[in-house]
């Protein structure tokens, strides 16, 4: 009851019913593996073997395109919590479309990301195969042998349990973090004491005398810019990881809170002192700058102890991608648009099904090793990066239509927040399309990926007409009897698939 000339109060917001993807998980990552699941997310392939060819391409101009596109990424990322902590789900961003979508928005999220990771994980495998190589008793092991050899070992690690891979995911994270500071030391006393390496003086003339801060143009810096979009997936990963911690809405925000000044540390500043250590054109794309470093250095045995880690950031970036998209496609599996088996778990309250498909995708990975080893990973890196795209491109429309509900009284938004809604997800959103813009200019296999995504969108506008009609059938199911249109989830009991 309101007094006269009181506005009466907003109406409250709906419940949120959880969706039935995330049930029959166990809680068991804890806090110190979300923050360094948030970490090594953040560190990956991309940074360590993708950056010796983006600064052979564009010189030391490519650590202002990690900072632009580290900011969109944090962006992102905060877009991606304030929705874990209106609604944690193991779903993620594909639980949030259906939320906000409907269930052709789940469906486009899921197979994106499922895409991405997946191509992701055949750049991990390609990555892995190049950094053994570097050792002389591998270096007439055959690339697919390699290959398949890394994708055996972490698919082994995914399959026993939620806490095996948290754990391998936390030491992953250590030795990449411990690594990259250990490298960022030993760079900054270098360059300070104008200590040679191989043979070359560092510090800022390195930078000024091979054309400086734009030795190959503006252009260049730009059209590396997919890479460097691609060197930041898996940020999103923690989001994803949610769904199996407990009090998620606390941990999370915590974890996120500093993702920026990591950005900025580690790739903006690798970068930087990269490019005062040795001329661009020192470093290539067939092996990783802080190899390349330490190879020129001379120090006996550190130029092998880098390769390791590196080593390391490939089978963590491989084993996040497992997780998480078996995960997804269990989301998808119960909702009916993914095949029934990847919602299958096994007694470690693992999706053994989801994990599984997307292990077979590494196998095309194998056989891209064996057809083609000097092109695989550019092949993969592109059309990863477009997926990445198109996954970020969907968190920030799910944002957008979150913030829309709440200024229309439907929704409460948490107060850990995306800052500077709705224009922060529409500038995101414009260049998202600017960079998928700059690929198609890039006249190379930037250009052959992006005329190939019209095929892949075709193939996925098929698959949905396949599954529609499940779909439809799971969502009655789970409804049961709530009235159309009302925002919930296939949220009760199980959904069709789940064994």
């Amino acid at each position: 009851m309101t007094t006269l000339g009181t506005p009466p109060p907003p109406p409250a917001s709906p419940p949120v019913r959880a969706d039935a993807g995330d049930e029959g998980y166990s809680k068991r990552l804890r806090p110190r593996h979300i923050t360094m699941i948030a970490i090594g997310g953040a560190i990956g392939t991309g940074l360590f073997l993708g950056t010796g060819g983006r600064l052979a391409a564009a010189g030391p101009s490519l650590a202002l395109a990690y900072a632009v596109c580290g900011l969109f990424a944090f962006l992102v990322v905060r877009a991606l919590g304030e929705l874990v902590v209106h609604r944690p789900s193991s779903g993620a961003f594909v639980s949030y479309a259906r939320e906000f979508m409907g269930e052709k928005g789940a469906y486009a999220a899921g197979w994106t990301y499922f895409l991405c990771w997946a191509t992701t994980g055949m750049a991990d495998i390609t990555a892995a195969a190049t950094y053994a190589r570097f050792w002389s008793v591998f270096a007439d092991v055959p690339p697919w042998v390699l290959a398949l050899i890394a994708l055996m070992v972490v698919l082994g690690a995914n399959l026993v349990s939620v806490r095996s891979f948290g754990e391998t995911e936390f030491w992953f994270s250590v030795v990449k973090v411990g690594a990259l500071t250990a490298f960022m030391v030993v760079a900054v006393v270098l360059i300070a004491t104008r200590h040679p390496v191989g043979g070359h003086v560092p510090g800022l003339a390195t930078i000024t005398d091979h054309g400086g801060f734009l030795p190959t143009g503006f252009l260049p810096m730009l059209l590396v810019m997919q890479g460097v979009v691609f060197a930041y997936a898996g940020l999103e990963l923690c989001g994803v990881a949610a769904g199996e911690t407990r009090d998620a809405r606390t941990v999370v925000p915590k974890a996120l809170r500093t993702i920026m000044w990591r950005i900025v540390l580690f790739y903006v500043g690798s970068v930087v002192l990269l490019s005062l250590l040795l001329p661009h054109t020192a470093y290539s794309a067939d092996q990783s700058p802080f190899v390349t470093v330490f190879t020129r250095l001379g120090v006996p045995g550190a130029a092998g102890v880098m390769n390791l880690v590196v080593l390391t950031a490939a089978l963590s970036s491989l084993n996040s991608g497992l997780y998480a998209t078996g995960r997804i496609l269990r989301s998808m599996a119960v909702a009916g648009s993914a095949p029934k088996f990847t919602a299958r778990m096994n007694r470690g309250s693992v999706p053994y099904g989801g994990i599984l498909l997307t292990a077979s995708f590494g196998v095309l990975g194998v056989g891209l090793n064996y057809l083609m080893p000097a092109e695989s990973f550019e092949v993969v890196l592109n059309f990863a990066s477009i997926c990445v795209l198109g996954t970020w491109g969907l968190i920030m429309i799910c944002s957008l239509l979150f913030w829309h509900r709440a200024r229309r009284g439907l929704a409460t938004r948490p107060a850990y927040r995306l800052p500077g809604a709705p224009y922060t997800q529409t500038v995101t959103l414009l260049f998202l399309l600017g960079v998928l813009a700059l690929m198609c200019a890039d006249h190379g296999v930037g250009t052959m990926t992006v005329l190939a995504v019209p095929v892949v969108v075709g193939v996925l506008v098929g698959g949905w007409f396949l599954v529609r009609r499940r779909v439809t059938g799971a969502t009655r199911a789970a409804r049961g009897g709530t009235e159309p249109g009302s925002p919930v989830h296939p949220g009760s009991g199980r959904g069709p698939g789940v064994s």
